[in-house]
């Protein structure tokens, strides 16, 4: 009944231990990330992850009929939706384009698991993501756009040209 209560109530001591300061630093660091995003999990619940439940959101932008600027802004979000799986399959190296297309034909609940380089089942690959996570970035990214949409001006720091010189490994 003890261990009962202790899960009930929430209570847990979890040690993190590492060989060095640094890597103690990072270890916490990700424990830290899993138990905020175990919290946000347990309040909202989960979704399949790999960016599938953004494409799955995408979809709804095709009723939507538009022209001019309007229109371009709904293709700018669509795009926009679409960046989170792209940019997990050029991460793995493979094409993210195609990836993007073969997840979009897809059922429902599937996607690319980076981690394996297949195509399958999020959720039963334990691919999944908080919906407080996703609600939340979409919610931000909203308000960040309708901040720069109704700005004059922006200033923005000019991204670094890196060099592929000798003995530097080109970006996947």
């Amino acid at each position: 009944q003890e261990r009962l209560a202790k899960l009930v109530g929430g209570v847990a001591v979890i040690k993190v231990g590492a060989p060095t300061e640094v890597e103690l630093k990072e270890r916490k660091a990700r424990f830290e990330d899993a138990l905020s995003a175990t919290k946000a999990a347990v309040e909202e619940g989960v979704v399949p992850g790999g960016g599938r439940v953004y494409l799955d959101a995408a979809k709804a932008l095709d009723e939507i009929e538009a022209e001019g600027d309007v229109k371009v802004g709904v293709e700018i979000v669509r795009r926009a939706l679409e960046e989170p799986t792209r940019q997990i399959a050029e991460n793995a190296g493979h094409e993210g384009s195609v990836v993007v297309s073969r997840v979009k034909d897809s059922p429902p609940g599937h996607g690319f698991n980076a981690l394996t380089r297949e195509f399958g089942d999020l959720v039963a690959a334990g691919i999944s993501d908080p919906v407080k996570v996703t609600r939340t970035a979409l919610q931000n990214a909203a308000s960040i756009a309708g901040l720069v949409l109704t700005t004059e001006a922006v200033v923005v720091d000019k991204p670094e040209e890196e060099d592929e010189g000798p003995g530097k490994t080109p970006p996947m």
